[in-house]
Formats: structure tokens, sequence, C-alpha cells
């Protein structure tokens, strides 16, 4: 599995704005992406800090979706005062509660 770690840092009063656009656009778009495994969006709101992961069955659907990952970074140009970061990582490692 891989995963695509998306950083930024936004004034705390624009989070909400943050959360919506992902949940209305990033969230649903991903679900389409071949491979996908599932996303998580974080934040600090005393900070304003906001990390979004998006997990992909293979190294091949993740490499796939960079065009499509920086089409999606691009939709919160207005809301970062810098742009966000990304990286890549593969996932060599999980703990889940058992039973699920």
């Amino acid at each position: 599995m891989y995963a695509r770690i998306v950083t930024g840092t936004t004034s705390p009063d624009k989070l909400d704005d943050v959360i919506r656009l992902w949940q209305e656009s990033v969230a649903p778009s991903a679900k389409q992406q071949k491979g996908f495994k599932g996303a998580r969006l974080m934040v600090e709101r005393k900070t304003g800090k906001v990390v979004s992961m998006g997990l992909w069955e293979n190294e091949s659907n993740f490499l796939a979706t960079v065009d499509w990952n920086s089409a999606q970074v691009a939709q919160f140009a207005e809301l970062f005062p810098t742009p966000p970061t990304v990286g890549g990582y593969q996932v060599v490692g999980e703990a889940v509660p058992d039973g699920n």
C-alpha cells in the first residue's frame, strides 16, 4: 500500500472552508480513483495546520493519481497562503484493533 500525505497551514478561521471543500470535492473524487483504499483529513484548530492522507492499493495506482492529486490541491489555493507540501510513502506497517 502507498500513502500520499498533503500538509499545509491556513488561518484557523478558514479551517471550516478547508474541511467543507475536502468533504464535498476531494473525498468523493478520491473514491472514484482506481486502487483507492481510504483517506483521512486531520486539522489542528489552534494553529490552522491541515494534514490529509490518502491510501492507494499499490504503487501503480498511487503514481497514476499524481495529476489528479495536483488538481485537488489546486482547489485549495485561495485558502492557503503558501502551497501545501505533498509527500509519498510506501506503507510498511499497520496496527488496527482486533476484529477489524
